[in-house]
């Protein structure tokens, strides 16, 4: 890893914005948590629950909301939204690393098709028919690229990525190791007891600023096309089948499963590990707990979660009954056998 950047407190600010208290010469050149920050680190609170961290850190700096800029004596940036500014900071001191263009003698590029200047193609890299790679591409070392794939500027993909034929990435898109884009969806027909398949003849398309987690599988359409819009970010390990619809700027944590056909609106946040069964559809800005089983389409926007998924605040005032049964029950037993006591005397 190359050596970070020194940057002082008044060149952050000049860069983000925000007000610093303390002194503005104060160098850093890493960033690190509360707990392991030293003197030429900076670090952040986003929560109340760190703030014990705090107190007792030996950063050079720290990221503060307003309402905790008075915690603390240490030279800090003081902004409306730490955990956002500290991403900026630490994007700043650890740029992605420069692929070094060119063609790895061990790679396969078959014909009819053409590596810009400036791409960078990894060792036993395969290249299929006909692929189209923009400016700035980088395939990693064992990357499958079938044939009639595009690929736009600037994209990324680490080693050992899969995509099948016809599948189309836009530009800046970040694809993580493992991850296999437009296999085939799950399309079976009973016939006679055994099951048949169904050709799957759509591809995936997917937008620009798009991240894709390490091991994710993004399943091709049966007909129409599978997609995942602009500023979508995929945890690792997410299922997506044939012909979904993902929104712009929507963001799913890791082992979530979606089955096909069902349409995720714009801007929704997917906690890890919820299941959302087929042929749904979910409105913009909607926000799904963790492990949440999502079994009928959601028309508004709000919070949800349970099992089947309801509305946040229901579910939690639900839960909140049902962890006291055992207590009401003891309570109808008592009272069942206080009514019976005349009946015994009797």
């Amino acid at each position: 890893m190359a050596k970070a950047e020194k940057y002082r407190l008044a060149q952050i600010v000049e860069r983000f914005g925000g007000e610093i208290l303390g002194d503005p010469r104060t160098h850093i050149s890493q960033v690190a948590t509360l707990e392991s920050a030293g003197v030429r680190h900076i670090s952040f609170l986003a929560h109340s629950k760190y703030r014990k961290q705090l107190a007792s850190t030996r950063a050079g700096a720290v990221i503060l909301g307003r309402t905790d800029s008075g915690l603390t004596k240490l030279p800090r940036i003081v902004c409306d939204d730490p955990y956002l500014y500290f991403a900026k900071v630490s994007a700043l001191f650890n740029p992605p690393q420069a692929a070094a263009p060119g063609v790895h003698k061990t790679a396969v590029i078959e014909r009819g098709t053409t590596v810009p200047a400036g791409a960078t193609i990894g060792a036993g890299a395969y290249v299929g028919r006909r692929v189209k790679l923009g400016r700035g591409v980088v395939i990693g070392a064992g990357c499958h690229l079938g044939d009639e794939v595009e690929i736009g500027d600037a994209s990324s993909l680490h080693p050992r990525v899969t995509i099948y034929p016809g599948c189309r990435l836009g530009q800046r898109v970040l694809v993580h190791s493992g991850a296999v884009i437009g296999a085939d969806g799950f399309g079976i027909a009973s016939e006679d007891g055994a099951w048949r398949k169904i050709p799957q003849i759509g591809r995936v398309m997917i937008g620009n600023d798009v991240e894709i987690g390490a091991n994710t599988c993004i399943d091709r359409g049966a007909l129409d096309d599978t997609v995942v819009e602009d500023g979508v970010k995929l945890d690792n390990l997410i299922q997506i089948g044939h012909n979904v619809r993902i929104g712009a700027h929507t963001a799913i944590a890791g082992c979530t499963g979606i089955a096909g056909s069902t349409r995720i609106g714009k801007h929704c946040m997917i906690g890890g590990a919820a299941s959302i069964v087929g042929h749904l559809d979910i409105a913009d800005r909607v926000i799904i707990h963790a492990g949440a089983v999502v079994t009928k389409s959601i028309g508004q926007a709000g919070t949800y979660g349970g099992h089947p998924a309801e509305n946040s605040r229901r579910w939690t005032r639900n839960l909140a009954h049902l962890r006291q049964l055992d207590a009401l029950r003891e309570r109808v037993r008592h009272i069942e056998q206080q009514l019976s006591l005349p009946e015994e005397k009797a």
